[in-house]
């Protein structure tokens, strides 16, 4: 099953949520700001899809311009990239859906269907 962190308030995750459901597509919704994933958690994922550490980041978000990780993130070690991730949901991008090897941030219509139907 699919795990899919969200924003329950976030439209993009409403639209990647309604997509799955009128697809038949199984998935357990969590909230990020709630249930954020462990440091182990994320250390999993990034082994098991292959997924760049960074690109787990909102760059876009609120969260990360105020702390300055534009200019400070490409320097930080992996561990502190993971301390800040479990830090604060709100730094995650969302939403986070993965299912073992397979992984999607944001919504993509076309990047859902190719790795989800």
């Amino acid at each position: 099953m699919i795990k899919f962190y969200q924003l329950p308030n976030c439209s993009t995750c409403r639209t990647a949520a309604k997509f799955l459901k009128d697809n038949g597509v199984s998935f357990e919704p969590i909230s990020i700001v709630e249930h954020t994933p462990t440091a182990k958690e994320f250390k999993a994922i990034i082994d098991q899809t292959g997924v760049a550490i960074d690109k787990l980041f909102n760059a876009n978000g609120t969260k990360f311009k105020s702390l300055g990780l534009k200019e400070k993130l490409s320097t930080l070690p992996e561990d502190e990239k993971l301390e800040l991730l479990t830090s604060d949901g709100m730094l995650v991008k969302r939403p986070l859906a993965v299912n073992g090897s397979a992984i999607t941030l944001g919504f993509k219509e076309d990047e859902y269907r190719k790795t989800w139907l």
